[in-house]
This record gives structure tokens, C-alpha cells and sequence, in this order.
């Protein structure tokens, strides 16, 4: 499958489904396609991700199968897992040896499969978005090597199961760890970051056609001033996009400062955050 023919047929059906790329992320999200590599994408929470994946899948009419990841996730969670209480029940019913009986319980039919091995496992064209991947602990990218590589799983009892359709496969992190050497070689890299203020109202203004193109240079002005701060967490695209969103529910024209003061809980969710916020742009 062809998911992208060109950077710049993927920078224009990205922006058809609501997604603005720029060229770099355009480019990166072609590459993937074209030379069949995951792509690692960090950077800050907030800044869209998550989204591209999620555009990813919707340009091409595409199946999403999403692995959260977070600490304490294991191979049950992220591969296969067997159904060892229907295992049990049928061993329980069974007066065939033991060997008959094993061969049986480990097939299909008693199988689990999660997040990565569904991915592999599926015909039609399959975006995989393995989602904040640095919350997990060091081990658990082990896991991910032999999808990333060869697009399989092996499954012991069952022998290896390679992808009929490869995957395009996204894998996100927000810098919390630095990840392994061996996960970012078999990866294409993009980071994104916080978009330049052309660019953020271009997304407000898409979300929210409503708002008044003033009101929306104001609120993008504010949210990169509260970008610059020292807070606990700075405000995303898509807290930029609810507070436009939340001025026209209120009927709020001017972002002055009691606007912003009524509003403030939108974008900043953190009472010290909001505490910064006021005695800095003096509220």
C-alpha cells in the first residue's frame, strides 16, 4: 500500500482531515510510508502527536490500533496473553493425555491478543500508534524490537506471525526518559514542537471559525506568553483550541484581562500554574 505518494500529497490530505503539518512533519509522514520504518515522534505534550497518528490512519481510511503505554505495562498487555481460565476449563473437561490436551489449549482458540499482535495480525491498512512509550519501564522496548524490525511477533506455542500488510507504525514519547539506542535505529525521528504563532492561529481558526481573527491573535499572543513561564504544564494546542472554543460558549469578544482571568482554568490546570499566571501577566 501506498500510504502517502509524495510529501507534498501528504502535507495536503493531513491538512483534509483538520491536521496542519508542516513540511518537516509532511516529509517524515511519507518517508514512513514509502520506506515502510516506524516513526518516533517527541517532543512536549500537547502539541499534536497523538493527532498525526490519528490523521495518519483518517488520510487513508485506515484501521488505528492504539498501545497506551504506561509503568508496569508487560507483554500480556502489549503482545498476547493465553486465556488460562478457559485452559483450565477445557483441560478440567478433557480425558485426553496430557499431550493431546496441550496442543489443544495453546492454539487459536484460546489466545488473546493484544495491541501489537492485532496490528500484525490484520488485512485491512492498520495505522499502529504506540502512545507515550517513555512511561514504560526500559524492558518493555525489548518487546517492541521484533515489531519494529521485522513487523512479527513470535509466539512460542504458535511459531512466528508476520505481518500480511505491514503497519504504519507511530510511536510517541514526551522526552520523560531517554530511550533506547536500539528502539531509535529502527525509527525515522521528528520531533514537534510548540507551533510558531502563524501556525497556531491557523489551527484555532480552523477548529473555531467563529471567533474574530482579533480575538484569536490574542489568545494565541497569551498561550505563548504562558508557554514561557515555569509552570507544571503549559498549555497545548488543543487547551488553545477548547478556550477559543470556550469564548464563544461565554459570548466573549476581547481577551482583556478579566477575560483571561474568568477563563483561566481552560488552558492551565494546575492551581499553581494559574497562581504564576496571574501575578505574571498581572492579572
Amino acid at each position: 500500500m501506498t500510504w502517502f505518494s509524495s510529501p507534498r500529497d501528504a502535507l495536503d490530505r493531513l491538512s483534509a482531515t483538520g491536521y496542519l503539518a508542516d513540511e518537516a512533519t509532511a516529509t517524515t509522514a511519507y518517508l514512513a510510508g514509502a520506506l515502510e520504518k516506524p516513526v518516533l515522534i517527541e517532543g512536549p505534550a500537547g502539541v499534536g502527536k497523538t493527532e498525526l497518528a490519528k490523521a495518519v490512519a483518517r488520510a487513508n481510511d485506515a484501521d488505528l490500533v492504539r498501545l497506551q503505554c504506561y509503568e508496569g505495562l508487560d507483554e500480556a498487555r502489549a503482545l498476547y496473553e493465553w486465556n488460562y481460565k478457559k485452559q483450565l476449563l477445557r483441560i478440567q473437561a478433557s480425558d485426553e493425555s496430557w499431550q493431546e490436551a496441550h496442543d489443544e489449549i495453546f492454539s487459536e482458540e484460546f489466545l488473546l491478543t493484544r495491541p501489537l499482535l492485532a496490528a500484525i495480525r490484520r488485512q485491512r491498512p492498520t495505522v499502529l500508534l504506540i502512545d507515550e512509550v517513555d512511561k514504560t519501564d526500559v524492558e518493555v522496548e525489548g518487546l517492541l524490537l521484533e515489531v519494529l524490525s521485522d513487523f512479527q511477533v513470535t509466539i512460542p506455542e504458535l511459531g512466528t506471525i508476520t505481518a500480511v500488510r505491514r503497519p504504519f507504525v507511530v510511536l510517541t514519547s514526551n522526552a520523560a526518559r531517554e530511550l533506547s539506542e536500539a528502539v531509535k535505529r529502527r525509527c525515522l525521528y521528528l520531533h514537534l514542537d510548540y507551533p510558531v504563532a502563524e501556525r497556531e492561529r491557523a489551527i484555532v481558526t480552523q477548529h473555531v471559525p467563529d471567533l474574530a481573527e482579533g480575538v484569536v491573535a490574542q489568545l494565541v499572543e497569551v498561550v505563548a506568553r504562558l508557554r514561557e513561564l515555569e509552570l507544571k504544564k503549559a498549555p497545548s494546542i488543543a487547551e488553545s483550541v477548547d478556550w477559543a472554543r470556550t469564548l464563544i460558549a461565554l459570548q466573549i469578544d476581547s481577551l482583556d484581562a478579566a477575560a483571561i482571568d474568568r477563563t483561566l482554568g481552560v488552558v492551565l490546570k494546575h492551581v499553581s500554574d494559574q497562581n504564576r499566571a496571574r501575578r505574571e501577566l498581572r492579572l
